[in-house]
This record gives structure tokens, C-alpha cells and sequence, in this order.
């Protein structure tokens, strides 16, 4: 019953310490009852309950047991009732089953299928959709914030910069000093102060760096607006989408793109130095300091969903797929979003579009080719998306979009700009449009080592940092990286 109802609940490294803690918890529930054992004759299953809870407690989380395993484990193959409930996904009931946040459109569809698709809603920034009229928020959670509104004591608002589900953010002048800012306001609904709360805490562990020399937005604190919590940050020119954007989405040439891509590994080098994943990287969340210099100094911004470990995070089109599948991940997935920003750079549109992970999934296999069978084996949400068999070499098949969509009534989409068939074809592509330049195949090999299916091959910032890439084209007036 625990198997079938919890396990499945677990997901990354979160998950490890939980799957630990249940292995504890057993032992100590064997350890409570000793005197009681002590009175018992020898017990079947004894001896592979024992070597189940070692499995559990391995101290290498890489070689300890995964859900999956522990569900075909040979404690289980006898000693069930047959009132247990069944293990297998698609039977009757499965719509029962819990998975760890989880939208609620997760119920069954069709004949006896349990729906596994995530149907992320994911807005993508729009140009001139950023609401600046007198009452920038008009959702259930009203905000009623104008220009001309005191925040606080002093911050007036100038202008909106931004909006989305948490609030919207405020150019704002301090009236005691006059400097501009920019101001983050948060609705008051529970959940968002619950994350603005952890956003603070994530901004706090960040004051131990240097934002100019780290390639992180300043943060100057915070301040409460009534029940709202307002944070001060300072003021950046546009963000890393808008001046893609200023390029006509044609991808900006390798001299442009090549101190830009230095500076965000170089943020996440500082990042995790304080053991901190970003987990929300993309263009949106990468601003211009000033897009008049040159070279461009970028800095990472929206801490929101930050982390030092947790659960499902991230936008669809930018996300790992270890974050999708449901396997335990770390700051390689920050790595992974920035080979698609690196990607979106050059050529103005994003690689992977996709609007569900099914659809990223799909878009991932059929550039870069099949996931490995050991990151597949060890994902919550990989039977979500995959059909294991046997009696093939690989053992995993991918849902074709006709399975998918009669489980979970999602129908595919074609969203992307680009088709590649390989990574490698990426270099072809720009000398296409920009004719040949200094550094192309260079890039594309970094494309390709921030872009490794499995995390543990992925380049690391530091890495990165030292790439041959970048050996040349930096300008002496690029930031001090070190």
C-alpha cells in the first residue's frame, strides 16, 4: 500500500531525503516492536525486507533504490493481500494515485488511462502586452496600484515595467533621495507570499556576493505595502528577450553572443558557490544593465523560484529533462537552460518551443536522440511519456502523439521555428544566415556540452568558464569573470 500510494509522491533531491527518512522510519518501526520480534519464530521475508532497507539507506544516493525498483523489489512478490491495491498505472484507480504537485487536471481520460501530462500553462512574454494603464492587475487579487501610488513610505510609481501572476513590477522614485528603482510588488494571496518569502531568503544568501562582479541583479531589500511584500531591487535597462528582439529575432553573430554567454556562466559559477539553482533560466529572466555599451553587461534576475533543493520548477521549452521525467536534479539544469538561451542568441527563436513536456520531449528525441535507459529507469514521471518493453535493446519507447493524446486528451502541437536533426546541424544553419564567422564550431561544441541529455555529462559553469569559446573575442573591457 505504501509503494503504490506514496512512492510516486517523491521528487527531486527532496525526494532522496524523503525516500531516506522512510527507510529510517521502517527500521525504527522494526526497532520499536524488537521485543515483540524477539518472541516471533523467523518471519517470511524477513531476510529481503532487511536488504530492502539497506538498499534504501545506501549513503550514495546515486546507488540507492529508486521507486520503480523498490515496486518490482522481491519483498513484494509475496505477502501482498489481495486487497492490496494494484501497482499498475493503468488499471481502474489509478486516478487515485497522488503526485507531488501536480495540477489538478491530472484525472483519468479515456478507457482506464491515467492522465500523466503536466499541462503547463506557460506564457511567453509578449511585446506590448505589459498592462500600463491605471490598474495594471485586473486578476481576483486586485492590486490597485496607479502612477503617482505611494509603496511603502516613499517609493512612487513612475511607470509598470512588468506584470505577471505574483504582481507586476514598478519603476519607482524614492521620494527622499530620488533614485530609481525597481520595485517587485506581490500580490497578497498566501501562496505568493509563501514564495516572496523564499525568494527573500534565497536574495539573502545572495548578499554574500558581488552583484556587479557575479552577474546578479543588486538587491537593496524589502519593505511591506499593507499585507503585500515589496522588493527593491535596482534598476536594469530591458531584458535579454527584448533585445533579442532588437535584432529582429535573426540571432545576434558570435562576437555579440560571446561575452553575453560568458557572463551568465559565470553567474551561475557564483551561484553555486553559495549552493543555489536558479531553476528559471531563460531570456526573460536575463536583463541588459545598458544595451547603449558594448560589450553588454547582463545580469540574472527573478529569484522566484530559486532553490536550494525542491520540487517541479522552471518553464516549459527551457526545462532539463530530468526536471520533466522526475529524476533527482541539482544545478546542471540551470546549465541546460542556458544552452537553449545560448541557441535562442544565435539564431532569435527558441530551439525547443514546446507548450507541454511531451511536446519538448518529443522535440529533444528527435534532435538529439533517445534518452539513455538509466535516466529513464529512474524518473517518477517517466511512464508518463514512455512505454517500457523488454524485448528490445532499448527499453524504452516514446508515446507516439496518438497514445498520448487518447491518455491524457492532449493533442500534439508543431510549435517549433527551426527543425534540427542534429545539434551539429546548427552550424550550417548560421552559416546560412550569417555566412561563416570566427568561433562557429567552437560554439556549437559548447551548444552540445551544455546540451547533454544526461546531467551528470553536462558541462558545469566552471567548465564553461575555461571553454575554448571564449579563448578569444572577449573585449578587455568585458567584467572581470573570475
Amino acid at each position: 500500500i505504501f509503494c503504490n500510494r506514496q512512492i510516486r509522491k517523491f521528487s527531486s533531491w527532496s525526494s532522496c531525503n524523503a525516500w531516506i527518512q522512510t527507510g529510517a522510519t521502517l527500521l525504527n518501526g522494526m526497532a520499536i516492536s524488537s521485543m515483540e520480534s524477539v518472541r516471533r519464530t523467523t518471519e517470511n521475508g524477513q531476510p529481503l525486507f532487511v536488504r530492502l532497507i539497506k538498499q534504501m539507506l545506501a549513503l550514495d544516493a546515486n546507488q540507492r533504490i529508486t521507486p520503480s525498483e523498490v515496486l518490482k523489489h522481491p519483498f513484494f512478490n509475496t505477502g501482498l493481500s489481495r486487497s492490496a491495491p494494484c501497482t499498475d498505472m493503468n488499471s481502474t484507480g489509478g486516478e487515485n494515485l497522488v503526485v507531488s504537485q501536480q495540477p489538478s487536471s491530472w484525472k483519468s481520460q479515456g478507457s482506464q488511462k491515467f492522465n500523466c501530462s503536466f499541462q503547463n500553462s506557460v506564457e511567453y512574454p509578449q511585446k506590448g502586452h505589459v498592462n500600463t494603464s491605471a490598474n495594471p492587475s485586473s486578476s481576483e487579487d486586485d492590486l490597485e496600484i496607479s502612477e503617482g501610488t505611494i509603496l511603502g513610505d516613499h517609493h512612487m510609481v513612475e511607470s509598470f515595467l512588468g506584470e505577471g501572476g505574483f504582481g507586476v513590477v514598478a519603476r519607482c522614485r524614492n521620494t527622499k533621495n530620488n533614485q530609481i528603482v525597481a520595485i517587485k510588488v506581490n500580490k497578497s494571496d498566501p501562496d505568493i507570499l509563501q514564495q516572496a518569502n523564499q525568494e527573500i531568503f534565497i536574495l539573502e544568501q545572495l548578499q554574500r556576493l558581488d552583484p556587479d562582479r557575479c552577474n546578479i541583479v543588486e538587491w537593496n531589500g524589502y519593505f511591506l505595502d499593507g499585507e503585500r511584500i515589496c522588493l527593491n531591487f535596482e534598476l536594469i535597462d530591458q531584458s535579454l528577450w527584448d533585445y533579442i528582439g532588437g535584432w529582429n529575432n535573426q540571432g545576434l553573430p558570435i562576437r555579440e553572443l560571446r561575452p553575453i554567454l560568458h557572463q551568465i556562466a559565470n553567474a551561475l559559477f557564483h551561484l553555486g558557490s553559495v549552493g543555489i539553482v536558479h531553476a528559471d533560466l531563460k531570456p526573460a529572466n536575463i536583463m541588459v544593465v545598458n544595451r547603449h555599451e558594448s560589450p553588454i553587461k547582463v545580469k540574472l534576475i527573478d529569484f522566484g523560484l530559486a532553490l536550494i533543493t525542491g520540487d517541479r520548477v522552471g518553464t516549459v521549452g527551457y526545462c532539463a529533462p530530468e526536471v520533466m521525467l522526475g529524476i533527482p536534479y541539482d544545478e546542471a539544469i540551470d546549465m541546460w537552460a542556458l544552452g537553449l538561451v545560448a541557441v535562442e542568441l544565435a539564431t532569435g527563436v527558441p530551439l525547443y518551443p514546446g507548450e507541454d513536456d511531451y511536446d519538448v520531449l518529443k522535440f529533444i528525441i528527435e534532435t538529439q536522440g533517445q534518452l539513455p535507459d538509466h535516466l529513464l529507469e529512474s524518473g517518477l514521471y517517466t511512464d508518463c511519456y514512455f512505454i517500457e518493453d523488454n524485448y528490445y535493446e532499448q527499453r524504452w519507447t516514446f508515446k507516439t502523439k496518438e497514445q498520448f493524446q487518447y491518455e491524457t486528451n492532449y493533442q500534439s502541437k508543431e510549435t517549433r521555428y527551426i527543425k534540427l536533426k542534429r545539434l551539429d546541424d546548427l552550424e550550417q544553419l548560421l552559416k546560412v544566415r550569417r555566412g561563416p564567422e570566427n568561433g562557429q564550431p567552437l560554439f556549437v561544441r559548447l551548444i552540445k556540452q551544455m546540451l547533454a541529455l544526461d546531467a551528470n555529462q553536462r558541462i558545469t559553469p566552471s567548465e564553461v568558464l575555461k571553454h575554448p569559446f571564449f579563448n578569444t573575442g572577449l573585449s578587455r573591457s568585458a567584467p572581470v569573470l573570475t
